[in-house]
């Protein structure tokens, strides 16, 4: 029998997928291009040249990251396992890989030359791509039962900075969690966003952090994204779109498949967005809810579908032997 719990992580992991696919055949297409032609369904080739149910590396990382957890929480063999991956195809949709950005790429570069995953990842202002936002989500699970916000901050700041070290990377997967977070524990979406607002703020307050930094986020923690008209919003793969992005999507429809095809039709980086939103809108609405003719058509469904079952298994097995 499924635990609540199971059916949580397995929501959320093949919501980060399903979205993945959905926009790896358009990744690059301009909003423009996607306002004539938009995107309604599961496609293939076109961009990748990849058959329907392809997922990136996003899921790739994601799944990787999940993969770690159920050892325990462990940077150094989270490291690993992503070098596996770019090395060997290890959770690729199709055992190889076909995309890696750049701060990845070096940062696992480093990863094999010896250097800790606490040293590896880049630092630097030009370094904020998406690429830990949007593998991120599995560590919400393992942080589910966690109340103290400064361990949460720790953990998200040592997952992000394998390959993302600079601040503005790990403060953006570190709000994304948060409200994740929130949505996990039950919240109304409207509710969790200014609970995690309230929790970010509080979090903020005793700390030394650059101004200006905080100040990025400004449109997400002190207004109400969703507020903002679709012209306003970006889709690139900076950082700093994407979660805006992904929240907008998230926030401004109110199904599974509404969230991540509007994630998609954004255009740019059109899988990350769609696997960030998916991420959120697959554990808030369900995986009943994620049409069953996407999850049919996905690459490695039953690899999936096994990882969740031990992630779960695991972090239960955790909460019990903590008691």
């Amino acid at each position: 029998m499924e635990s609540d719990f199971e059916y949580k992580v397995k929501s959320g992991l093949f919501g980060v997928a399903v979205g993945d696919a959905l926009g790896v055949p358009v990744e690059f297409k301009s909003r423009d291009i996607l306002r004539e032609n938009p995107v309604s369904d599961m496609m293939g080739y076109m961009c990748w040249n990849q058959p329907p149910g392809t997922w990136s590396d996003d899921s790739s990382l994601a799944f990787c990251t999940a993969e770690s957890l159920c050892k325990g929480y462990d940077i150094e063999n989270m490291a690993l396992l992503f070098v596996k991956w770019m090395q060997e195809g290890y959770w690729g949709a199709h055992h190889k890989v076909f995309d890696i950005g750049g701060s990845t790429r070096y940062s696992l570069a480093r990863v094999v030359q010896g250097e800790s995953a606490r040293f590896s990842g880049n630092f630097f202002a030009e370094d904020n791509g998406n690429g830990s936002l949007m593998r991120i989500l599995p560590l919400v699970f393992y942080l589910q039962n966690e109340r103290d916000i400064e361990a949460i901050y720790k953990k998200v700041k040592e997952v992000s900075s394998i390959t993302h070290a600079h601040f503005r990377s790990v403060f953006a997967c570190f709000i994304y969690v948060v409200y994740c977070l929130e949505i996990l524990n039950g919240s109304d979406k409207i509710e969790a966003y200014k609970n995690m607002q309230k929790i970010v703020s509080g979090f903020l307050s005793d700390k030394q952090f650059n101004p200006s930094e905080i100040q990025l986020f400004d449109r997400v923690l002190k207004n109400n994204i969703a507020d903002y008209p679709e012209n306003e919003i970006e889709s690139s793969g900076y950082v700093l779109h994407s979660l805006e992005a992904s929240f907008w999507c998230f926030l401004n429809f109110n199904t599974y498949e509404g969230s991540v095809l509007k994630a998609v039709n954004l255009g740019g980086d059109t899988d990350t967005t769609a696997a960030i939103t998916g991420g959120l809108a697959g554990m808030y609405y369900g995986i009943d809810n994620i049409p069953q003719k996407w999850i049919s058509t996905l690459a490695r469904k039953n690899d999936i579908d096994d990882l969740c079952e031990r992630l779960s298994l695991k972090l239960k097995k955790n909460e019990i032997d903590s008691l």
